[in-house]
């Protein structure tokens, strides 16, 4: 990372004048080490993250893939397009131990994301997300805010691992998973282990929520201010922030899956990560934006009136606008987990056109 020059800019001013710390969506090491440079201390990878940097880099990658088959000649795809992931990963994670040094853990972390295959068993996620957690010192884990995904954050959590809550829009979802990982930090200091350097994370996954709630505006017919449609995340973002801060909780809030400019300026002045799209990074760093403290300021109450005419929202609002139940049910939650298993069918043809080419 000392080779890394700093660029000035919105990125780089915001990060000196702020705790709020910015993360890269993507652990393509092109784009993340352009976004060390905008003051970047972490990255995530998942299935379809994987898949763009695999597809996007065929002249590193298909040799790789191969060489990786050859090596193991009974691997199915899956397991060979995981080993790719794994290996991204731990080169990606490389470029983030400096920053990881000089925070004790805190920042310097590259999210590796569990099989989304895997979402039934609250065991199996438990135990990937050690796996992954053994890759690299820096490591976090993304485990979704299911019901199933809440039990396994709180046993993998107890186990040393640092956890990133994904496939998470709502305020209940962040506060029922950062209460889990707080569990099982409670339970692995119970039995004399040292968690200082442990940085977990809980995302919201804000223009996922917008998306939503402008499908279900569409689908219902609810007549409001249009422009209040693209504060239905930072409002969840907001108030769950504060519950955080109210009750203490060791894990961080994360916010990714931007649409919108405000979704990065809303949060500025937070003790909070923002994860924007590395093309979100070049929109903000290329502007004249002065940043300036924003996340005490609550959301206009019209948005909010506007916003509580949809019944969903509500559900992702109030902290008991939901149960575990529901967690994965709920429309932003069942199409994420879906297009993470399309990713996840994507990955294995892309392995299987490259190792088994049609005629």
């Amino acid at each position: 990372m000392s080779e890394i020059q700093f660029t000035e800019g919105p990125l780089l001013e915001a990060t000196k004048k702020f705790p709020t710390v910015l993360w890269n969506d993507s652990s393509d090491l092109d784009e993340l080490t352009q976004s060390i440079s905008f003051g970047g201390v972490g990255a995530t990878c998942n299935p379809q993250i994987a898949y763009t940097t695999l597809s996007k880099h065929p002249e590193i990658w298909n040799d790789r893939i191969r060489r990786i088959a050859d090596d193991n000649p009974t691997w199915s795809e899956s397991e060979i397009g995981w080993q790719a992931v794994k290996d991204m990963s731990v080169e990606a994670a490389k470029l983030l131990e400096p920053a990881f040094k000089a925070t004790n853990g805190r920042n310097g972390r590259l999210s590796v994301q569990t099989d989304p295959r895997l979402h039934r068993s609250a065991k199996a996620l438990a135990d990937q997300a050690e796996e992954f957690h053994n890759l690299a010192d820096n490591i976090v884990v993304k485990i979704p805010a299911t019901k199933t995904g809440i039990e396994a954050i709180e046993d993998a959590a107890e186990r040393g691992v640092s956890i990133n809550v994904t496939v998470s829009f709502s305020v209940p979802q962040a506060v029922e998973a950062a209460a889990a990982i707080e569990r099982g930090l409670e339970k692995r200091k119970a039995a004399g282990h040292d968690v200082s350097q442990m940085g977990p994370v809980v995302t919201i996954m804000v223009g996922r929520l917008d998306d939503w709630m402008k499908h279900v505006v569409a689908r219902d017919n609810i007549f409001l201010d249009y422009s209040a449609l693209e504060w239905a995340g930072i409002a969840a973002v907001k108030k769950a922030y504060g519950i955080f801060q109210e009750r203490g909780y060791t894990a961080r809030m994360l916010v990714a899956a931007f649409r919108n400019p405000y979704q990065w300026a809303e949060f500025q002045g937070g003790d909070l990560v923002v994860s924007p799209p590395f093309k979100w990074q070049q929109i903000v760093n290329n502007s004249d934006y002065v940043a300036e403290e924003r996340m005490s300021k609550p959301v206009d109450e019209h948005y909010i009136e506007q916003l509580r005419r949809i019944p969903d929202f509500n559900r992702a609002y109030d902290v008991d606008g939901m149960t575990v139940d529901e967690f994965s049910s709920f429309g932003p939650a069942a199409k994420t987990l879906r297009q993470f298993l399309d990713a996840d069918n994507a990955l294995d043809n892309l392995v299987r056109d490259i190792i088994l080419p049609a005629p």
